[in-house]
């Protein structure tokens, strides 16, 4: 009797041990991972991805269980330093190596982000075909990286993720009863936008975000910063939020450390850059997070067999404590344009080329932010036009109640002043005022263009 019940004594122990580690054997872990950008400029947003490839990888999660957006078009670019390389650290190592290429180039849209994430392979043009095939009993961790702006992810084909759009592909994925939990990590530009006021409690999914509804995210690992990437760089390798949950997430025990921990540890590192810092925020069902990384991204070599971290020069470099340097996004492209500018031989052609791009992202900018402040002055007068069009609603309340509203309004600017671009999108907010003010669209579009004829 007494042998009975030691051994029953030693299977609960046994099973409380294997539930605080962790792991959840009863369902597949899914990932879901979108660089929401091209260009040589953004090498950060791929290095993201990349970087959380590896660590999923390592924790155990099958190539067919990962899915990755990413256009693909830094680790051969031209101006690439390391022809095949990706890094995300100053000092790491290549991140590129063995990432599946789901879903590049102009394979990279919404529509197909939608219907991997929904399981729905009908839904798809090109690419793999992977889709999220999951079941009652999964777990899914989705991570997108970009600029962003309110209300909306950005696409490198310009068919933008409208936050209302994310959130009814999500209430449908709940609907359909295909996982179990769902964790989503957003880096970007007012990235609490797409959750705030949208994503209902009871779906089952945790968010955290990179920013609130109102400000900016930020790069880091840039030119001329602390600490110094190599000097063949002349881009940002890295995104503050991004960098801040992947180290903490490679160094740490993912069978013991919970969602709520690594989003503490992000927050304050993310909160304490040295030059600007935003604010991480989470949404939805914030029960969630008392859970383990582990039943999202895997369990390292190391933590499944509980080995000890002996802390490095470079772990404090990533940890919370270590206040990193940073670039506004909507700045890193200037960085990157001045850095080009700077190293270019005198007289040559490429320095010539580099000031031409840069005088004209400037000219680019100025116009954008003339014909907005025009807009609003003429739809609301000179007195009422800023204050209407900067105005932000209380926590809680979505970005628009019209969506379909903003969409158009977008599309009547664009046709009469152009296209917005990476850095006209911080205007989505004015453009949601509009809406939200009842402004007919016909009064919009008189308003467009008188302001940019």
């Amino acid at each position: 009797m007494a042998y009975r019940l030691v051994n029953m004594v030693v299977i609960l122990v046994s099973l409380f041990v294997l539930g605080a580690s962790g792991n959840d054997d009863q369902g597949t872990k899914w990932a879901v991972l979108v660089a929401g950008s091209n260009g040589y400029v953004n090498y950060r947003h791929q290095a993201d991805v990349c970087h959380a490839y590896q660590i999923l990888k390592k924790g155990g999660l099958k190539d067919e269980n990962i899915i990755v957006f990413m256009y693909d078009d830094i680790a051969f670019n031209t101006e690439n330093p390391r022809p095949g390389v990706i890094i995300n650290n100053p000092r790491g190592g290549n991140v590129y190596q063995g990432v599946p290429k789901d879903y590049i180039g102009d394979d990279v849209t919404t529509s197909n982000l939608l219907a991997a994430i929904l399981g729905n392979k009908g839904g798809l043009k090109g690419g793999s075909g992977k889709v999220v095939n999951s079941g009652p009993n999964d777990h899914i961790f989705i991570y997108y990286t970009d600029h962003g702006a309110p209300g909306v992810l950005t696409m490198p084909g310009g068919d933008d993720l409208y936050a209302k759009d994310f959130i009814e592909a999500l209430k449908k994925k709940h609907a359909s009863g295909t996982y179990k939990s769902m964790v989503i990590y957003v880096e970007a530009c007012e990235a609490g936008s797409i959750f705030d006021g949208l994503l209902p409690k009871g779906l089952n999914i945790y968010a955290t975000t990179a920013s609130n509804p109102s400000e900016n995210s930020y790069g880091t690992y840039c030119p001329d910063t602390d600490p110094a990437v190599p000097s063949e760089y002349h881009t940002c390798l890295g995104d503050l939020y991004s960098v801040s949950w992947m180290e903490d997430s490679d160094k740490q025990n993912r069978q013991t450390e919970t969602l709520e921990k690594q989003y503490q540890v992000v927050k304050t590192r993310t909160g304490n850059a040295k030059e600007y810092s935003s604010h991480v925020m989470q949404y939805g069902d914030i029960d969630l997070s008392n859970e383990f990384l582990a039943i999202y991204m895997g369990a390292t070599s190391s933590s499944k067999h509980h080995g000890k971290h002996t802390p490095s020069k470079d772990d404090e470099e990533g940890s919370s404590t270590y206040l990193t340097s940073t670039v506004d996004q909507h700045q890193a492209d200037l960085v990157y344009l001045k850095e080009k500018w700077l190293r270019a031989p005198e007289g040559s052609k490429e320095k010539n080329e580099a000031r031409i791009r840069l005088e004209e992202e400037m000219s680019h900018r100025k116009h954008v932010d003339n014909s907005i402040q025009a807009i609003g002055d003429i739809l609301f007068g000179a007195q009422n036009g800023a204050v209407v069009l900067n105005s932000v609603r209380p926590a809680g309340k979505p970005l628009v109640d019209d969506w379909d509203c903003l969409k158009t309004t977008v599309k009547i600017y664009t046709s009469h002043c152009g296209p917005l671009s990476t850095y006209g999108k911080k205007y989505m907010r004015a453009f949601a005022n509009i809406c939200n003010a009842g402004i007919h669209v016909d009064h919009m579009a008189q308003a467009s263009s008188q302001a940019c004829t």
